[in-house]
């Protein structure tokens, strides 16, 4: 996501950059479920790859499917009313009806491996999705006069509640109070891959969907001693942080949840 957007006011401007950061949170967070359902089936560990399997469908089912509901009825159609966005928006719909139907196929599949699968695809799917609305949909609608991305965003959280606030600070994942612990071999998120412009929004996605006791495992260009900060200013006492290893290509760190 390297576009410049250009916008015709700075309320508008604004408004892109928070719908851009709440994608990008719901990237993280799709990421870190689908990475523990595959992680728990490359281990061989089915109680755990089930758990994992219904925390992503209970996600999407929460989160990115209303998401995806609320664009339909916000974003859309101002864009559809134009010459350029008509066509696209088309496809956009039709993409939605195959992310509605892999988070079935992820909820109902007969077996773990048929589920995963569906988790991958529905991953990439959603991937490529959020780059179009960023990168053609958000820019069409900010350069239009007649339209305010302001109100049009403003409708959404009506529609959506306190699930369209970006930086929610919601711990997400696992909640049923059982005391499930997740094991070693924490799913990996390598930030190096993420346009700097979204990529605390995108971590902050993942760590949301972290659940009590279990972990991740974040891959950084560089030492994020900002992004820690915000991190214990977001959720403080939160996370248990251990670095794995210290440059100088790369920076891991473990972050476990403990609260």
């Amino acid at each position: 996501m390297n576009n410049v957007v250009i916008a015709s006011n700075e309320a508008d401007a604004a408004a892109v950059t928070a719908v851009e950061q709440h994608h990008a949170e719901l990237a993280g967070a799709l990421d870190i479920r689908v990475e523990a359902l595959l992680t728990s089936l490359a281990g061989g560990d089915a109680s755990a790859a089930e758990q994992a399997r219904r925390d992503l469908a209970g996600w999407c089912n929460r989160e990115l499917v209303p998401h995806a509901l609320a664009e339909e009825k916000a974003l859309y159609p101002a864009a559809g009313k134009t010459v350029q966005g008509r066509l696209l928006v088309d496809a956009m719909l039709d993409e939605h009806r195959v992310i509605t139907g892999l988070v079935e196929d992820v909820s109902t599949a007969s077996d773990l491996l048929r589920a995963g699968a569906a988790a991958h695809a529905l991953r990439v799917l959603f991937g490529v999705h959020l780059t179009k609305e960023n990168e053609q949909i958000l820019p069409l609608l900010a350069a239009a006069h007649d339209v305010s991305v302001t109100e049009l965003l403003a409708g959404m959280r009506e529609l959506l509640g306190a699930q369209a606030e970006v930086h929610h600070g919601g711990h997400g994942g696992h909640d049923c109070g059982c005391g499930e612990v997740d094991g070693p071999g924490y799913p990996e998120l390598d930030a190096r891959a993420i346009p700097h412009a979204i990529r605390h929004a995108t971590i902050f996605g993942a760590l949301d969907g972290v659940r009590r006791g279990g972990g991740l495992v974040l891959v950084a260009p560089h030492d994020p001693l900002p992004l820690l900060a915000q991190i214990e200013k977001r959720t403080p006492g939160t996370f248990a942080v251990e670095y794995l290893e210290r440059g100088p290509e790369a920076w891991r760190l473990q972050f476990v949840r403990s609260a």
